[in-house]
């Protein structure tokens, strides 16, 4: 190991050559004295810095086509794998080696970014960094990130966003001041907007994420989101009572007969028939259906890919719907080639005609989850059927497999209360002798 002192900065630094850089040596590393660098042995410029006050931090050195030595953090261990920096280090090596000059690009970009830009790149590049995440979840990030964090702080620079600016965010959110409508990225689409607590509580993970990412990325030494008190949620469980049902087959049934859209209300029967999301349905392939064996069978979903058990309802619904050889979804748009999206407005009708004021197309799922649970159904079937991947899922139903103990209780009590007057729900009771015979 070699030791320096640097008239620059005024510290003293070490320097240690060792072989290559792994999670079980960053595991191993002992605390330092002074400042030190281990060079990795596998790829020249890529190193760990250690400070004395614990903190490790990822680096590539370089020169750039002056001849000058130049050195990037990459991000600190525990945001980045050895791996993820490495390949960084590999990166950042070949633009230096096209005369491009990563350390100064990001000195630019720390001085001018603004939030509204930190957004496209993060969109743009942070799938690259993310691989597992779902393209679905992308675009829900990129909703609440254009739709809710640019118009509060996309002008102000990422330097200069505190803790304070997160909190006043969550609370403008919260108080609907990102609340809009408009047209949709899709054709015929309109977008609601709405803020609120649990909006906003969304959308203040999403911009943390987006700053960690930045943090990692170096563009940052810290994220402003930390600290931030989210808001606290309140889950909402509607379960749709037999009654309630009732009511909304009434309502169904009189939009049918005044014309209503046939896909629209098709995928809302399924959707009560097998507990399903909304969009598992509505994007529904006819090659994902299987009627030999009475299953949807989809490659991917929320939680990966899925299979649907149907019940005979909900495969009738689904054997009665037309098929057209040119198109391969269950419910295609009646213009262009995707599939239908209309269910919302004819759900807002259903609501209104049937007096479910406050009812979302979701609760319809929770609604398949209760009715199973209280017929006696276990927790860990009801949750197969749902495709729930944990059990603590499922145990939000919990409370509800009390209605078929009840019921047990309530036949006992009432038989044994006709035997105490002399009725004739004594009759099965098998009488004992006095030596308990």
């Amino acid at each position: 190991m070699s030791i320096w002192w640097s008239q620059t900065s005024g510290q003293l630094f070490a320097e240690a050559a060792l072989p290559k850089l792994t999670k079980r040596f960053v595991d191993a590393l002992k605390p330092v004295t002074v400042d030190t660098l281990y060079r990795d042995s596998d790829l020249k410029g890529f190193g760990l810095r250690a400070k004395p006050s614990g903190v490790l931090t990822w680096v590539v050195q370089y020169r750039n086509k002056a001849g000058r030595t130049r050195k990037l953090a990459l991000g600190k261990v525990g945001v980045l794998t050895p791996e993820e920096a490495r390949q960084l280090a590999r990166n950042a090596l070949a633009d230096a080696s096209k005369g491009e000059d990563p350390s100064a690009d990001r000195h630019a970009e720390r001085a001018d970014l603004t939030i509204a830009q930190l957004v496209e790149r993060y969109l743009a590049d942070g799938p690259a960094d993310k691989p597992t995440k779902k393209a679905s979840s992308w675009e829900i990030d990129a909703s609440n990130l254009r739709r809710h964090v640019v118009p509060i702080l996309g002008s102000k620079s990422l330097s200069s966003v505190t803790t304070a600016d997160v909190q006043r965010f969550q609370r403008a959110v919260t108080d609907g001041k990102t609340k809009a409508e408009g047209k949709g990225a899709r054709k015929r689409g309109r977008v609601r907007v709405r803020g609120g607590s649990g909006t906003a509580w969304r959308a203040t993970v999403v911009l943390a994420g987006m700053l960690a990412w930045a943090v990692a990325r170096g563009m940052r030494a810290d994220n402003p989101a930390k600290g931030v008190r989210l808001n606290k949620l309140t889950k909402r469980e509607r379960f749709l009572s037999g009654e309630e049902l009732a009511r909304l087959g009434e309502a169904m049934a009189t939009l049918e007969r005044q014309g209503a859209n046939g896909n629209s209300l098709a995928i809302v029967r399924l959707l009560i028939l097998t507990g399903a999301r909304r969009t598992e349905i509505a994007s529904l392939r006819w090659d994902y259906v299987d009627f030999e064996r009475g299953a949807l069978r989809l490659p991917d979903s929320k939680t990966g890919a899925k299979i649907i058990p149907l019940g005979a309802p909900a495969l009738d619904v689904l054997a009665k719907l037309p098929r057209s050889a040119a198109s391969t979804w269950v419910f295609p748009a009646a213009r262009g080639k995707g599939y239908h999206l209309g269910v919302p407005a004819i759900w807002r009708k259903l609501v209104a005609l049937a007096g479910l004021e406050g009812v979302r197309l979701h609760d319809l799922r929770h609604g398949f989850a209760s009715f199973a649970v209280a017929d006696g159904d276990s927790l860990y079937l009801v949750g197969k059927v749902l495709g729930h991947t944990q059990a603590s899922t499922t145990q939000r139903y919990a409370h509800l497999q009390l209605d078929p103990v009840r019921a047990v209780a309530d036949r006992t009590a009432r038989r044994l209360a006709r035997a105490l007057t002399g009725g004739s729900g004594g009759d099965n009771v098998v009488k004992l002798g006095s030596n308990g015979q």
